[in-house]
């Protein structure tokens, strides 16, 4: 689930890597010294991805709800929702920790830099995973919901982290498989069934990961090259990466027209939404005459997180009613 709407890399501090791409001896021992707070345990959960997934999640769970909104459901979902993407999340620091300490927008934190033990990291993702499943279970009390979370928590950490993110190019595609999943989560709490709704909202947050999160790996392609990321800019360059974005980009417009044409929307939606993707269609066009790649990928990392926001206000503010 790292994949939608990665928050943090916008503000993370860079370090400071020895020759040999580790941190610095001094450096380790200064982050090893420095006691452990809440505010630790916080940011393993990567509050940033657990806040932009809970937008989708909204969005889901508002268009399904069609007005006629349960609050007690709303909440308990929110809260399932994000304590199963925070066990992703944790799950992924503990995988990814020797990675993480190769890279000067991870090494930091606090497990690669030895403040926190990676045994009590484990526990403490496999934690948040039994509370989050169990609160979708037992407080939402929807088994579909129930299955889309732990479906898109075990895609996030077995599949993707631990197999394709370290030895393919494919990783992106297959982590936006469970990055996918947090708007249906919400969906379907509602109507309990995988309708066209449910597929549709699945395909347009399927199709805006990579884009999004390609658009961070040319901003910081060198730090994945350093860590052994096989991403995409990585492994084939920064020109056939435009072109795959460009791809997912015009594949998306009419995806999401599609939630107008099912009813699930209104004219506002359909008219605003077809004119922000057509905008990101032409910012990754302007790519292929960029001078400076970085500055661009910079533009379109933000422009990408900007229309997820705006989408799913859209969808909010526009949701056809079921009176």
């Amino acid at each position: 689930m790292e994949k939608q709407m990665n928050y943090e890399a916008v503000s993370e501090g860079a370090g400071v890597l020895s020759a040999a791409g580790q941190p610095g001896a001094a450096q380790m021992t200064q982050a090893s010294a420095e006691p452990v707070t809440w505010k630790d345990y916080y940011r393993l959960a990567k509050p940033g991805i657990i806040y932009s997934n809970l937008l989708a999640a909204f969005g889901g769970f508002w268009v399904a709800s069609k007005w006629d909104v349960n609050l007690w459901m709303l909440l308990f979902t929110m809260l399932g929702t994000a304590l199963v993407i925070g066990s992703g999340c944790v799950l992924n620091n503990y995988l990814d920790r020797e990675m993480d300490a190769k890279m000067t927008r991870t090494q930091n934190r606090a497990l690669p830099s030895g403040r926190i033990s990676a045994k009590t990291v484990l526990w403490y993702g496999i934690i948040l995973g039994i509370l989050g499943v169990s609160t979708l279970y037992f407080l939402v009390g929807s088994p579909l919901a129930t299955l889309l979370g732990i479906i898109g928590l075990f895609l996030y950490v077995w599949v993707y982290t631990a197999i394709f993110k370290r030895t393919s190019v494919w990783s992106t595609f297959v982590g936006s498989f469970s990055g996918a999943m947090p708007p249906i989560i919400g969906y379907c709490a509602v109507t309990g069934t995988m309708d066209m709704g449910a597929w549709i909202l699945f395909a347009i947050l399927f199709l805006w990961q990579p884009p999004h999160f390609w658009a961070l790996g040319i901003r910081r392609m060198e730090e994945y090259r350093a860590a052994g990321f096989p991403l995409l800019p990585v492994v084939r360059g920064t020109f056939v990466t435009r072109i795959s974005m460009l791809r997912y980009v015009v594949l998306l417009v009419p995806v999401t027209v599609m939630l107008n044409l099912y009813g699930y929307v209104g004219e506002i939606y359909l008219i605003v939404s077809t004119a922000l993707g057509l905008i990101w269609v032409l910012l990754c066009v302007k790519g292929f005459k960029a001078e400076d790649e970085v500055k661009w990928a910079k533009g379109m990392f933000i422009y990408s997180i900007n229309y997820l926001f705006l989408l799913v206000l859209l969808m909010v503010i526009d949701t056809t009613s079921g009176g």
